[in-house]
Parts: structure tokens; C-alpha cells; sequence
């Protein structure tokens, strides 16, 4: 076993991590290390001199032993077991001795790309080999035959796992896998075995083989149906055995698309005990202790000093609780949710209702305090009372309210104090509120566990945007675990496990740092341009809506500004912004960005965002009335104003984007006005349109004859196409970006663009989502406007991928009916609703 090994590339192609693959089981690397090929060759040649000790049934992967006893796996695209051998021929057979650059098969690269998950191809040397990886060659076009891998010998076989098997104990266990044991329940029989202390061995039929190894387990050729024998020895035997049972009994076409955490299928059916269940308010994975959080219930006094002392305390309450959510409502230093929701609660503040309910109060002899609680609470239970969830949930953002000018009339500050954390702290609480999470911003918080709330609360909206991983409504029961026990938050799951055994709780925590080392890699990766497999380049640029916003983006990779959202100068205030304010903002983000392009998005107002010092009509349905440009061009000075502060500005790469456009002449008007605003021989500043609106679509040819780019809007394109309300909580989870109705008006609005060699951009939320990354490049797409965060996973996902592999994904994705179908073609989980 003295000296390396070499292993050449089995395939000409871009040779990748393999965290890119998009199958936990290859990602996460269950069944062993190694490397990924996204293939333009057509014949898979043996990367070493070995014998052939496993061939797939359906000739879609096989294992070769290499000298001292190192196991290759080559498997051919993802899920492939799936098509029965179509599109492949073998070339060699089992027990062949073949020699490094000989076949081993061939396939049809077309079928794959139309019908597989994906073609990337893992080339593995398997978890129990004796060899380890010293050098590997990744981030570039490999040809067949290459070096790509370098082994050495391992300095000590493991014989973890190991046991002498004493008082075994057997079940029989009927395979109920779709396609047998193959690559995937093979490694995930080998994972969830790895941290027992258990010797496991599996018989079928006259064979009988070690279940920890894969490769053995493959050889076996356990087929659908088959019966086969399970003998355990061993401390968790027992264990051993129950977690072989469910793997091999899980009905295959649950077991396809059930998500992984570190190899441990998720569970199905019943809960285990210290299992909570509830809704998905921010996804991700957490591991930690649990710490009860209580909402401060602070004492006040009923009976007050007199009404005029009573009121004149509430007022400087008031006026300091104010100021700081002013400053935090206009802060460039915080991110979008965290000012829209400080506006939302100044907004509460300044309710002439509550104010008139809580003077009523002192009026009757009560103190400041006492009347300002009495008169939310009030308010709270109405809100609670109604039938609408996304309402009902505004009542903790009263509580909130409470919380922090009761803090100001005891004397300490408008704040919410920070309550000392363990590291890595999963919060458990009844309700939180948005104020105590601010506070917590600084620390460590792995999750967040809820008894209530909701997915639309405030709570939910600022923990995503921080990226702590959020279940809500788990139920009361859940306050009753145990404080200080180590936990799992699943919340790609929606699930709370407090009594996880230690198998899982190491899993878990594997899982966690995988994830947080392949976001790190992706986050330093995303620093170059973003460019497909085979070279195609996709600008992905960033929706932004402060300097702190934009200053996240750059760091993340972002290469500009497809979106910068204007309204956070124009709401809740009492007066337009001056020219010279806006200007200045302008400016400051467009610096941020260091002259990369700024996409600077005028005024959308109107709808569901009225503006307290506009006359904005009423309006039966607001969705369908004054929006976006109908608002700006039915008052035109707002436009002018800001108009000339964008021509003030002056900044490089800055272009012009025009909201709710539905035709050219809305296009010329703003055009128009724009010409007549600029100076003699000032620079043509570029105008792009956005498309939200089916008339949109169908005009894109028309629009791009005018315009100079075309960004699309996601979100309101999806409620407009579908006529579902994305607000509305029966139908949020329906109105979905990913209809193939919304896609084929993405088609268009590109092939519209294209026809006079405009770009066309998506900067809605359907941008966000890394996995729907290939599909919009696929459909036309040349630019993608991602949050801030997600960058980084997206051009990591487009890297993963050629041109021609995104065409063949839009192409399947056109010709399905339903949102859903396209979700399960992309492996996303359902959607969740706002």
C-alpha cells in the first residue's frame, strides 16, 4: 500500500466541488470524497488500472479497486438510476481488469441533459478506503486523462465501527426503495451507521455484505421488493437496526424528495418524543442549547400624580422613543426590514386613536403608564380579534410599542434591554418581539423557536433578513422543554427536536459547519465575475435599499445595483424630500458601489404604499389604480424633483428604471420630461422599464424598441399573471413565480429584448433563489438582481451549469402545468407564501 495513486479525469469537462452537486448524499460527501465533472464528452474512461467490483444495474455508475485496495466510484449524472439504463452502454463488465483511459460506458449526453437532474458526474473514493486525497484539480476545463487526483496511503486504516458480534440480533425487512439499493441509500445506510457502535451486516439472498461499506452494499444488487436480512451486534444494535429498517422500508418516491441533514433521512409520520412541528418563518439548520426568553412584564402603577404631570410624562416618553425610530427609520447603517419596521412602529406611535384612548385614561385619574398599556393592549386585542393572519400579527408590533415607552417613562431609555446568551443560543419563547431581537442583533443566536406567531410577523421578516434559521407556532407545549438541553432546529423542516440522541446531534452539527464552510467558499468565490460552465457571462447585481445595503453587496460579490428601491427617502414622513436630500442619498449608495452599475428605480408609490402628504384618491382596489410611473406622472412634480436629483448626482454606471409600466407611452412621457430636465451636453442617462404586468410582456418587443434595457419584476408580474394577491393568506402560497405561465412571459419579455439587442434583468424575489438561477438563464436572462445575501449562491450556482444545460431545464420547465411540477424539476421545497 506504499506510494500514491493517481487518478486521471474519467471525462473532458469543468471540473468542480463537490458541495455542487445538487444531491446531499454526494454534497455533504456520504459516500466519500473526491470531485465532480460536468461533462462535454460522451464515454466515461477508467481513471486508474483496476478491476471492475460493482456495475450498476442500469449502467449508470460502477465501482473500480485500484491497487492496495482502493474503491472509485464513478457515477454518471444525478438520479440517473432513475431512467433503467436509457442512454447508456457499457463497455466493460463486472470482474473486468481494465486499465487506466480504457471505456468503461457510454451515454447519450442529450437524454441525460433532458431527463436527469443534473449530468455533473462524481468521481469518489469511497469513506472506508485505505487512501485519502492529498491534491485535487478543480475550477477548470479538464480533458479525459488528466490527472485530477492525487491519493496517499492513509497513516492507520480506521476500524471505527468495528465490534466482535456477540448476541446479534436479526430482522427481515422487505426493500421498499424504488430503485434498490443504489448510490444514495447506500451511502445513507453507511451515515446514519457511522456514529453507532454497532457491527451491521446485510444478507440477500446467498450474499451477505459489511452494511457500513457502500461499495459492498451496491455489489449486493438488492433490487425493489427484494427481502433481505439485517444482523446487528453490538451496544446500538437495536438502534442500528431500526434506522436500516425505516432507509430501506421508506417508499421511494418520498425517499427521492425527502430533504438530508448529514445523511439522516428526515422523519415522516408521527413525532418522536420532544418533537414540535410548526411553520417555516427563515430557513436554515441550528444547533445549540435552548434559552427561554419571557416578554418583559413591567410593573407600572395605576393611580397617576395628576392629569396635566401624567400627560407631560407620557409626551417625553413619547419623544424619545420617537427620535430613535426616526433615526433608525432614516439610518443608511441598517438593513431594509429593520427601517421599514422602525417606520411601521412610528407610525403606531404617532395613531391619534391610542393617543386619545390613553388621555382618556389619564383624564380618569390613571398614571402615564398605566393609560398607555391599557389603551395598546386595547388595540391589540381588536387586532387579534380579526380574521386576517398577516393582521392579527401586527399585534405584537403594539406590544412592542408598549414595551418601549414603558422602558422610557421608568427612565431606562427607549430600548430593549439585551439579556446575557450562551454561544450558539436557540431562542424559545411564546412571542418575541421585533425590538428584543434588534437588541440581540450583536450576539450569537443559532434559531429561533416560537410557541406563536407567525410567518408574516415582523419577528419572522427580521430574522430572515439576519439569517437566523425561524420556526413559528410550534405550539404552547413546546414551552415546557427543558431550559439549557441541547436542541435542533431544523427549520427547512419547520421542526424543533429537544431530545435529539447524540447520533443526530453529531450529524447536525457536521451539517451546520459544512454549511457554513461552503457559504464562506462561495461568499470568497463570489468576489470574480459571475460566468456559466462554458464561459457565458451573467452580471448578478444586488437589490438595495440603503448604503449599509450596498456595502453588504460589494462585499458579497455583488458587481452592482440592479434595484435600488427609492422609497425609503419618500415614506412615512410628512413632506416630500428636497432635491438636495435625495441627491446626496443618490450619491452615497452610488459611491458604495464603487462606479459599478446603479439601477436607480423612481418613486413607486401608490397601492400599498400611500404617502402621507400626497392626496392619493381612494382607491376600491389600489392594485389595480394609481402605481409605480400612474403615480409619478399623475403628480409630476414629485417626478421632476427627483428627476433632477438623479441628474445632480451625477454618478458613473447610474441608470434610470421606471416602475408599472404597461406602455410606450408612459415610456416617452417620463423620457420627455427627462430631456427637458438635462443640461445641454450632459451625458444621456440610460432608461430601462420594468415589467410587472402581463401588457408588459406582451409588449416587451415594442418596449424595447424605446428603452434601453428591461428589468423584470417577479412578484408583481406573478400576482398579476395569476390574479392572486400575494398578500392574501389563503392564496399566498399559490401565487408563485415559478407558474410556467409567469416563465413563459419571462420567455418573451427576454426574446422581446434580444430582438433589439437589449438586456433583459430579473430583479424580483424569483432572483433570489439560487436553485431557479439556471432556469431564468435558460429562458433569456442576462442579469440577475439578487438580496444581497444570496450573491454569492447564486453565481455559485451558475457556475455549476452550462448554457446549454440552463436551455434544456427551461425548456422542461415551459412545458409543465403547475408551479409545483417546476419546484420538484428544480428540488425547491413548496412555496411558502409572504
Amino acid at each position: 500500500m506504499s506510494g500514491a495513486l493517481v487518478l486521471s479525469a474519467p471525462l473532458d469537462g469543468w471540473s468542480t466541488d463537490l458541495s455542487e452537486a445538487p444531491d446531499e448524499v454526494f454534497a455533504a460527501r456520504m459516500l466519500g470524497d473526491g470531485l465532480a465533472i460536468d461533462p462535454t464528452s460522451d464515454t466515461l474512461l477508467a481513471p486508474c488500472d483496476g478491476e471492475v467490483v460493482q456495475l450498476a444495474p442500469a449502467h449508470h455508475a460502477l465501482t473500480l479497486r485500484a491497487a492496495g485496495g482502493c474503491d472509485i466510484v464513478l457515477h454518471v449524472g444525478i438520479d440517473t438510476v432513475a431512467l433503467q439504463g436509457a442512454g447508456f452502454m457499457p463497455r466493460t463488465s463486472l470482474n473486468a481488469r481494465v486499465r487506466a483511459g480504457e471505456p468503461l460506458l457510454s451515454f447519450d449526453l442529450d437524454l441525460l441533459a433532458r431527463r436527469a437532474k443534473s449530468v455533473l458526474t462524481p468521481l469518489l473514493v469511497t469513506s472506508d478506503s485505505p487512501f485519502e486525497i492529498s491534491q485535487r484539480t478543480l475550477g477548470r476545463a479538464v480533458r479525459a486523462g488528466e490527472p485530477v487526483l492525487e491519493l496517499l496511503p492513509r497513516a492507520s486504516a480506521s476500524t471505527a465501527g468495528a465490534r466482535t458480534p456477540r448476541d446479534p440480533l436479526r430482522r427481515e425487512v422487505r426493500v421498499r426503495l424504488a430503485h434498490g439499493i443504489h448510490a444514495r441509500p447506500a451511502a445513507l445506510i453507511a451515515a446514519a451507521l457511522r456514529p453507532l457502535a454497532a457491527d451491521v451486516r446485510l444478507r440477500a439472498g446467498e450474499h451477505t455484505g459489511n452494511a457500513r461499506s457502500p461499495v459492498t452494499l451496491m455489489g449486493l444488487g438488492v433490487a425493489h421488493g427484494a427481502r433481505v436480512e439485517l444482523t446487528a451486534s453490538g451496544p446500538d444494535a437495536p438502534t442500528a437496526l431500526d434506522l436500516l429498517e425505516k432507509i430501506l422500508g421508506e417508499d421511494g418516491s418520498r425517499a427521492a424528495s425527502a430533504p438530508l441533514v448529514a445523511g439522516v433521512p428526515a422523519r415522516a409520520g408521527p413525532r418522536a418524543p420532544g418533537e414540535f412541528t410548526g411553520v417555516v418563518a427563515a430557513p436554515g439548520l441550528a444547533l445549540g442549547p435552548l434559552v427561554r426568553l419571557q416578554r418583559e412584564e413591567i410593573a407600572v402603577a395605576e393611580h397617576g400624580a395628576g392629569a396635566e404631570e401624567e400627560a407631560r410624562a407620557l409626551e417625553q416618553a413619547r419623544a424619545g422613543v420617537r427620535g430613535r425610530l426616526e433615526r433608525a427609520a432614516a439610518s443608511g447603517g441598517s438593513a431594509a426590514p429593520a427601517r421599514e419596521i422602525a417606520s411601521a412602529h412610528l407610525a403606531l406611535l404617532e395613531d391619534p386613536e391610542l393617543l386619545a384612548d390613553a388621555r382618556r385614561h389619564i383624564d380618569a385619574g390613571r398614571s402615564a403608564a398605566f393609560a398607555w398599556r391599557s389603551a395598546l393592549r386595547e388595540a391589540a386585542r381588536r387586532l387579534a380579534g380579526l380574521t386576517d393572519p398577516r393582521q392579527r400579527e401586527r399585534a405584537e408590533d403594539l406590544l412592542d410599542l408598549e414595551t418601549q415607552v414603558l422602558h422610557a417613562l421608568q427612565g431606562g431609555g427607549a430600548a430593549t434591554p439585551a439579556p446575557a446568551l450562551p454561544e450558539r443560543a436557540i431562542l424559545l419563547a411564546r412571542e418575541l418581539l421585533p425590538s428584543q431581537l434588534l437588541a440581540l442583533e450583536g450576539a450569537r443566536v443559532a434559531g429561533i423557536a416560537l410557541a406563536g406567531g407567525g410567518a408574516t410577523s415582523h419577528v419572522a421578516i427580521l430574522a430572515a433578513a439576519m439569517g437566523i434559521p425561524t420556526v413559528v407556532a410550534l405550539g404552547p407545549e413546546v414551552l415546557q422543554s427543558p431550559e439549557g438541553a441541547q436542541a435542533v432546529l431544523d427549520a427547512g423542516r419547520g421542526v424543533l427536536e429537544t431530545q435529539p440522541a447524540a447520533t443526530r446531534v453529531a450529524a447536525v452539527r457536521a451539517e451546520v459547519e459544512a454549511r457554513q464552510a461552503r457559504r464562506e467558499a462561495a461568499r470568497q468565490a463570489a468576489q470574480g465575475e459571475a460566468r456559466t460552465a462554458d464561459g457565458t457571462r451573467i452580471l448578478v447585481l444586488a437589490n438595495v435599499g440603503s448604503v449599509a445595503e450596498a456595502r453588504a453587496a460589494v462585499a458579497n460579490g455583488a458587481e452592482g445595483c440592479g434595484l435600488l428601491r427609492t422609497e425609503f427617502l419618500f415614506m412615512e414622513r410628512r413632506e416630500a424630500p428636497e432635491e438636495a436630500e435625495q441627491t446626496a442619498a443618490y450619491r452615497a449608495i452610488a459611491a458604495a458601489f464603487a462606479g459599478r452599475p446603479v439601477t436607480l428605480r423612481t418613486l413607486d408609490a401608490g397601492g400599498d404604499k400611500p404617502l402621507a402628504y400626497l392626496a392619493l384618491p381612494p382607491e376600491e382596489n389600489p392594485a389595480l389604480g394609481l402605481r409605480g410611473v400612474r403615480t409619478s406622472l399623475a403628480y409630476p412634480e414629485l417626478l421632476r424633483t427627483q428627476l433632477r436629483a438623479v441628474l445632480a448626482a451625477r454618478a458613473p454606471g447610474l441608470r434610470l428604471l421606471l416602475p408599472m409600466i404597461s406602455d410606450v407611452a408612459e415610456l416617452r412621457a417620463v423620457r420627455a420630461l427627462l430631456q427637458e430636465l438635462s443640461p445641454p451636453g450632459a451625458p444621456v442617462l440610460p432608461v430601462g422599464v420594468m415589467v410587472e404586468t402581463p401588457a408588459a410582456a406582451l409588449l416587451a418587443e415594442s418596449l424595447a424598441g424605446e428603452a434601453d434595457f428591461l428589468s423584470i419584476g417577479t412578484n408583481d408580474l406573478t400576482q398579476y399573471t395569476l390574479a392572486m394577491d400575494r398578500g392574501h393568506a389563503l392564496l399566498a402560497a399559490r401565487a408563485d413565480a415559478l407558474h410556467p405561465a409567469v416563465l413563459s412571459l419571462i420567455a418573451r419579455t427576454a426574446a422581446g429584448a434580444h430582438a433589439h439587442r437589449r438586456h433583459a434583468a430579473v430583479c424580483g424575489g424569483l432572483a433570489s433563489e439560487p436553485a431557479a438561477a439556471a432556469l431564468l438563464v435558460g429562458l433569456g436572462i442576462d442579469e440577475l438582481s439578487a438580496v444581497p445575501a444570496a450573491v454569492p449562491a447564486v453565481k455559485d450556482r451558475l457556475r455549476a451549469v452550462s448554457l446549454l444545460e440552463c436551455r434544456a431545464l427551461a425548456e422542461q420547465a415551459l412545458r409543465l402545468g403547475s408551479a409545483g411540477e417546476v419546484r420538484r424539476l428544480l428540488s425547491l421545497p413548496a412555496a411558502a407564501g409572504t
